[in-house]
């Protein structure tokens, strides 16, 4: 089944936390600069590629609850696993945690982007959380999602 979020979710974000029952909203002003600087997501431009949802911690804070919620999708990366190893070796100063994976299908001369699937490593992404989040970069895209397809 396929959801389409057609309202405007960027005011939502950049303010997402995961918690283990719920997503709820943080202050940013409270993040280090290092956690600050991530951008909330970074996809390649075009095609089919994995993605993984990835919690962000401040070391520096020592905090249960994390500071945000991030997305990174690249075809160069043939693993979900992969993905997260880039991220944090790119991002050595913040504890990270990998929340789970699917595909993402990014359309951008249609301005589609479609959200599915699962990693066999971390399991299923919460979809909806990856698209309110990608809704808030590309706010003139059509974010749609699934859980069916690998």
């Amino acid at each position: 089944m396929i959801k389409s979020l057609s309202r405007t979710l960027s005011t939502l974000i950049p303010s997402i936390k995961y918690s283990a029952s719920s997503y709820q909203y943080l202050n940013l002003r409270n993040m280090s600069s290092a956690a600050n600087n991530i951008p909330l997501v970074d996809i390649d431009p075009s095609g089919v590629f994995k993605y993984i949802l990835i919690n962000v911690y401040d070391k520096e804070k020592n905090e249960a609850e994390p500071q945000k919620v991030i997305v990174r999708g690249y075809k160069r990366c043939e693993y979900h696993a992969d993905i997260f190893d880039e991220v944090q070796a790119k991002h050595s100063s913040l504890d990270l945690e990998p929340l789970g994976g699917g595909r993402i299908s990014h359309d951008p001369e249609n301005k589609k982007i479609h959200i599915y699937g699962y990693s066999q490593g971390y399991g299923k992404a919460d979809h909806e959380v990856t698209a309110k989040i990608v809704k808030g970069a590309y706010p003139a895209y059509t974010i749609s999602i699934s859980d069916e397809g690998y």
